[in-house]
């Protein structure tokens, strides 16, 4: 069977810029959603993650010439992968209700490592001893940012913990079915599942938002569209260990805009940690790249 290299030698190169760019936006959409989190109900601020992200991905059908299609060849797969995704922003977002955004980052942080170690059993890539050993230390690196004193409540860590995860397993399906589909029809199928799913739940939580709370609604919709647009067209180019380590660049705009629009900024331990958790991240990539 012909590489990944082979197959798009050009996407290999152009995978990472991808990633990177999705994953400076991707803190703008979550940080969008703590300023919804403590008007509205954590259903309505997932609903309009989805619904808003549905809407805005339809006009890129019509630019790029693409009919819109629910049908895949591998429909259950898309289905989980849409459904790992809809856990990770619930409990991201609700992370949000307790934790600054940098911190619910930092500790997000362990997605890469996560992903590295279940990329043997869901993708078949070879692991070695170094790697498993800079995902220990890594996962280390987040007893610093869950240390006693870090500003917040503790659940809130906890449910970015659980979000990182859930988060990991939907990177993995996203490389699994690069291949398969189309990023557009991919994205829809994502879109099509949150909106329904918390459609049925919006009658428990509803409060009609003002023009303010509808104006984050459609940002927080175009952002998820173009984040996850790019990381699937990074998954075209790229092995999942490849570019896990560059979701780290997340960091800057959650700092950046935690500091300007809440006034967070992490603390000395939540560095730290943050600092050994990309360190683990980098030399797992350098690993990757020795073996390759």
């Amino acid at each position: 069977m012909a590489t990944v290299e082979k197959q798009h030698p050009l996407k290999r190169y152009i995978a990472p810029i991808y990633m990177i760019l999705a994953m400076l936006l991707v803190p703008l959409m979550d940080g969008t959603a703590k300023l919804m989190v403590t008007e509205y109900t954590l259903t309505q601020v997932v609903w309009g993650r989805y619904v808003f992200h549905l809407l805005t991905l339809l006009p890129l059908f019509y630019l790029a010439k693409e009919r819109p299609s629910l049908s895949t060849g591998k429909r259950k797969l898309q289905i989980t992968r849409g459904l790992f995704l809809l856990g990770d922003t619930a409990l991201f977002f609700g992370a949000l209700s307790f934790i600054p955004l940098a911190n619910g980052k930092a500790v997000f942080f362990a997605a890469p490592l996560i992903m590295t170690a279940l990329a043997p059993l869901l993708l078949k890539e070879k692991v070695g001893l170094h790697r498993w050993g800079a995902v220990l230390v890594g996962f280390s690196g987040t007893l610093f940012i869950l240390n006693p004193n870090a500003e917040g409540d503790f659940i809130g860590y906890l449910l970015a913990l659980g979000s990182a995860a859930f988060y990991a397993i939907y990177l993995l399906l996203t490389r699994k079915l690069s291949t398969d589909t189309g990023p557009l029809n991919t994205l829809l199928m994502t879109a099509v599942i949150g909106s329904v799913l918390t459609s049925f739940l919006l009658p428990f939580g509803w409060k009609t938002p003002d023009l303010y709370g509808l104006g984050l609604m459609v940002t927080m919709g175009a952002l998820g569209t173009l984040s996850h647009y790019f990381i699937i067209k990074a998954f075209e180019g790229g092995d999942a260990s490849q570019l896990a380590p560059l979701t780290y660049s997340e960091i800057v705009s959650a700092t950046v805009f935690g500091m300007v629009v809440f006034g967070h900024f992490p603390d000395l331990m939540t560095w730290i940690g943050i600092s050994i958790v990309i360190a683990s991240g980098l030399y797992i990539l350098h690993r990757q790249r020795h073996i390759s």
